[in-house]
């Protein structure tokens, strides 16, 4: 499964060739993992550079925590905060820049600003905004990505089912708004809406997603320094990377495509050796 992006500026982005690098820009206070440490734009923009120098291929920059018990707030307040990140970034970076967020407005700004691709945490379906994101990937022709998603990590039933049915749901509503399949990016959504035993067993079947109704889509995968590594090796979130790492690396064997990271130089070394020998990368040295 291959495909290749060519954006308005110019920008390219091919899926399917390796396994690509989603870098992770937080600029919010409040991250699980490393908030406050990159929310000045300078300090943005040279994490940036070094994730580009490290082998990302997308920046993904975020202006709100999602973690567990994170505080929400409001879309004027995130577009407020991620207006000048988002600026210096797409001024100077040579990668494809996505955009953390779940609110139709801060897309739509973000869109406007140039930026390439839309990561959206509730999969087009955030209840307080029905159609909105959509909508927004459609008017510009952006690619999205769809993310698993659930107010509770109460499953009744298989979890792969429940994924499963809330891809099928969110394709119904890209399709209503004009979205064509081509544009859809699916994240099984670790972390969201699941219990810490669910986690394993959506990474166990990973495979089991990728197709969906006998179409294959991309699929992402978001586990850098999760809280389940946290749960079952008990191990803080600044030495979560190895675990990371492994969970990468499976993902890469089960047919992931995009890999969105912390760290971007450790993990990208593992996905280019694991490419190698899975065979979907040349086996030519590096200089």
């Amino acid at each position: 499964m291959r495909r290749k992006y060519t954006f308005r500026d110019g920008k390219v982005l091919e899926i399917g060739t390796r396994t690509l690098m989603m870098g992770i820009l937080n600029v919010t206070p409040d991250s699980f993992s490393d908030g406050g440490k990159w929310n000045h734009p300078d300090r943005a923009l040279f994490h940036m550079e070094e994730m580009v120098k490290d082998g990302a291929d997308i920046i993904d920059i975020g202006a709100e925590s999602s973690r567990p018990g994170f505080q929400p707030m409001s879309a004027a307040e995130e577009q407020e905060r991620l207006r000048p990140f988002l600026e210096a970034v797409l001024r100077e970076c040579p990668l494809p820049v996505s955009v953390d967020t779940f609110k139709a407005e801060t897309a739509a700004m973000a869109a406007s600003m140039g930026v390439h691709i839309l990561n959206d945490i509730w999969g087009l379906q955030y209840d307080k905004e029905p159609g909105r994101m959509a909508a927004v990937a459609a008017e510009y022709s952006l690619p999205v990505v769809v993310t698993h998603n659930r107010s509770d990590d109460r499953c009744h039933g298989d979890i792969l089912d429940s994924i499963k049915s809330f891809f099928r749901k969110s394709l119904k509503i890209a399709e209503t708004s004009g979205i064509p399949p081509e544009h859809i990016i699916f994240d099984p959504g670790i972390g969201f809406g699941k219990s810490q035993q669910d986690n394993i067993e959506v990474l166990r079947r990973l495979s089991e997603l990728a197709q969906i109704d006998s179409r294959a889509y991309p699929l992402l995968l978001g586990v850098s320094r999760k809280s389940f590594i946290g749960h079952f090796l008990g191990l803080p979130t600044e030495e979560r990377m190895e675990a990371t790492g492994a969970a990468c690396v499976l993902g890469i064997q089960s047919g992931c495509h995009i890999l969105r990271v912390h760290d971007v130089k450790s993990i990208c070394r593992m996905a280019r050796m694991a490419d190698l020998i899975l065979g979907t990368d040349e086996p030519t040295p590096i200089p």
